[in-house]
């Protein structure tokens, strides 16, 4: 067996000693750090890609939204117990209450002006009864227990 072997610089049994030809270390995420396993395309901690390179030219278009994170929204949907689609209509019905309250400011000249300024605010307040109507039958089961 020991003829299979040609040239070898050291005995047989011994695994040889390889040469490094350059200093590489293994890659690790750049988000949380974890060495990316082999031949891995994302890392197994965090999900990130591992050839994924954020140029400086590309625009980060979600910081634009970062001001959500000040809402909380999750915390306001417990604050008020109601699923999503019917916090949003109740949101839209408290505006269009808004908007037929803010039609009484406007300023009358006459009678036609007033019996528009009426219209409108019937208009807006139907809107709200709407929005609050389709609030309450979309509302599920089981958020009320």
């Amino acid at each position: 067996m020991s003829d299979l072997v040609h040239n070898a610089q050291q005995e047989f049994w011994r695994p040889p000693v390889m040469q490094p030809t350059s200093q590489t270390l293994p890659d690790a995420c750049r988000r949380c750090g974890t060495e990316f396993m082999v031949g891995a395309a994302f890392c197994h901690i965090c999900g990130m890609g591992r050839h994924h390179r954020v140029s400086a030219g590309t625009v980060n278009w979600t910081k634009e939204f970062a001001f959500l994170k000040a809402l909380e929204f999750a915390s306001v949907k417990e604050w008020f117990g109601l699923p999503l689609v019917s916090l949003c209509s109740f949101f839209i019905g408290t505006a269009f209450l808004i908007m037929a309250l803010a039609q009484g400011f406007r300023s009358v000249q006459d009678f036609t002006d007033f019996e528009a300024i009426q219209l409108w605010r019937i208009q807006w307040l139907m809107a709200a009864c709407a929005a609050f109507l389709v609030g309450i039958l979309l509302k599920s089961r089981k958020s009320e227990s």
